[in-house]
């Protein structure tokens, strides 16, 4: 059986592509799965597992995550890296710590790390304090997320009820003393130690200092410095590049996130094309027929969108009458419906905003393997079908105003899918 070097298990299918990306910005050849793989399926050095267990109850995430980790460490994977959002996304029962717990456990490792940092998108860790941009986690609008509410910023305190090991911190003074100086610290901890990073710089201090550890826990941007460096060391083969399908016509955007970012992507995007709103209410009433046969009357390349995108007081409001898990899966069902009915309409690029919009997406388009593209924004990859479509999945915070516009601009220019 061919074997596989690196394996990834993340959270949701935004957090996978993330990773994915930073990987190929390495040039190493990386397939992303859609869940936990048929035995059959055939490896990458690099193979990245999207699950959809960032909001299931805790055990759920846990099994699942046990399950990709079987199928990783069957296929002789020696490295695996736990992928969880750069806002660490989670409640006081998880899921971060409970399935970094259980794969410790499964590993038979005693110390992993915890590093969220990914500067370039204006994540840092400071004194074990995750900030997003300029306001600590707290007071950033992830403060307000409708599943996730992230109201403190100390990471240690959010992991503490979380697991059942030790926490500890490898503060910026120690960082900045160098790779050994960490390593030495890393050596003398045990249980989940939470590592500062401020600039990008510092992930490529702690890359040096971790890249024997067969468990790294966190957000994507760690991960881009290690290829280099196992390659260097001699830990795994070369890998060479094999050609990215070439992508059909026709686009759409199908929104279900309503972070502050995407609010704003929404209405950039609503300035030079046509949009439809799902409202939660509506579809709880009357179904998405009226999306469907809206998006029907498209052309199939025209700018279009089809959102449930809002303000957190309409999100609330839609809660409260529905309840929250009542209202996110309508909006889920209704966008993964537009997805299949895009795909049967002959649309061969997509962009999805939002972790658990991806998830219901990918898995209605029956997707179960991705290659890696070109970036789009910093951690937002093309991703392409066997089949030829093209699918971006985005995270809600990620990419600038102009970023839906700028994907599919990116696919119209000449020579843009480059061999991976």
């Amino acid at each position: 059986m061919t074997k596989a070097f690196f394996g990834a298990i993340a959270d949701d299918f935004t957090g996978a592509t993330d990773l994915a990306a930073m990987l190929a910005r390495a040039g190493v050849p990386v397939t992303l799965r859609i869940g936990v793989p048929e035995d059959g399926a055939a490896l990458s050095p690099f193979e990245v597992i999207a699950l959809k267990i960032r909001t299931v109850p805790p055990e759920d995430a846990v099994a699942e995550a046990r399950a990709a980790l079987r199928w990783l460490r069957a296929r002789g994977v020696s490295r695996v890296f736990w992928k969880y959002c750069s806002t660490f996304d989670s409640t006081a029962r998880g899921n971060i710590g409970p399935v970094a717990d259980a794969l410790m456990s499964d590993m038979g490792v005693d110390r992993t790390v915890h590093c969220p940092a990914f500067p370039e998108n204006g994540r840092r860790v400071f004194m074990g304090k995750l900030f997003v941009g300029e306001d600590m986690l707290s007071e950033s609008p992830m403060k307000d997320h409708p599943l996730t509410p992230m109201r403190d910023s100390d990471l240690q305190r959010l992991l503490a009820p979380q697991v059942q090991r030790p926490t500890g911190l490898v503060a910026f003074p120690t960082l900045r003393a160098g790779a050994d100086a960490v390593r030495d610290a890393l050596a003398r901890a045990s249980g989940h130690v939470v590592l500062d990073a401020i600039e990008t710089a510092d992930l490529t201090t702690i890359a040096l200092a971790v890249q024997d550890m067969a468990l790294i826990c966190g957000g994507s941007a760690i991960a881009q410095p290690l290829p280099a460096l196992w390659q260097a060391a001699g830990a795994m083969a070369g890998t060479e590049a094999t050609p990215l399908p070439k992508p059909g016509p026709g686009r759409l955007v199908l929104s279900g996130s309503c972070s502050a970012m995407t609010r704003a992507q929404v209405g950039a995007y609503l300035e030079r094309g046509v949009g439809y709103r799902l409202d939660p209410l509506e579809l709880a009433e009357h179904g998405p027929d009226g999306a469907r046969t809206w998006l029907k009357a498209q052309p199939a390349e025209a700018d279009k969108i089809i959102f449930a995108t809002a303000e957190p007081k309409a999100v609330a409001a839609a809660q409260e009458r529905l309840g929250v898990a009542r209202a996110g899966a309508l909006v889920e069902d209704a966008l993964a419906l537009l997805g299949r009915d895009a795909q049967a309409l002959g649309i061969g690029q997509i962009v999805v905003a939002g972790g658990e919009t991806s998830g219901a997406v990918t898995r209605a388009l029956d997707v179960d393997s991705l290659r890696i593209g070109p970036e789009i924004a910093p951690g937002v990859p093309w991703c392409f079908t066997p089949d030829g479509l093209a699918i971006a999945l985005k995270s809600g915070n990620f990419g600038s105003e102009s970023f839906f516009a700028d994907a599919f601009e990116m696919l119209d220019e000449e020579g843009v899918v480059p061999a991976q």
